[in-house]
């Protein structure tokens, strides 16, 4: 007999680890290598500390919490999913167009001192959940459109 969860394909699973994990990349940045710190004193070098701290904390904040509000997502498309829900599929699908448009933005958007406001590696790794959502939308797509055992 199987369980629910070998209903679901691994790339939901998958998706949520990576979406936690770049979610949390930004703060362990600023614990750490303060890159992102780097990156606004690079963009403004003239602005005292305080300043910089301001501008790094705002865009750790974004970066955090727009990566998190995936979180949500999957976890709501896996209980579809596990459900053998119809809806998991349009929910998959929205989730993946709200997390990849997300994504984009985040990696492309500029202002007048920076080129891209997150520094390119964030931009980069925020791409990461889009990839596998991506995987993680076929699987789902491709399980509902398969004919359904008969017992």
């Amino acid at each position: 007999m199987m369980t629910a969860t070998e209903h679901r394909p691994a790339a939901l699973y998958l998706g949520l680890a990576l979406t936690a994990l770049v979610a949390l990349a930004p703060l362990i940045d600023t614990a750490t290598a303060g890159s992102i710190a780097e990156h606004v004193r690079a963009a403004y070098p003239d602005w005292p500390a305080d300043h910089v701290r301001l501008e790094r904390n705002a865009i750790v904040a974004w970066t955090a919490i727009t990566n998190a509000l995936g979180i949500p997502l999957w976890l709501w498309t896996i209980r579809l999913v596990g459900k053998g829900r119809r809806r998991a599929r349009t929910v998959a699908a929205w989730a993946f167009a709200a997390g990849a448009g997300l994504a984009l933005l985040n990696l492309s958007f500029g202002s007048e001192q920076y080129e891209t406001v997150l520094p390119p590696f964030f931009g980069l790794i925020g791409l990461l959940p889009s990839l596998v959502g991506l995987v993680a939308l076929v699987a789902v797509w491709k399980r509902s459109a398969a004919p359904k055992e008969t017992r």
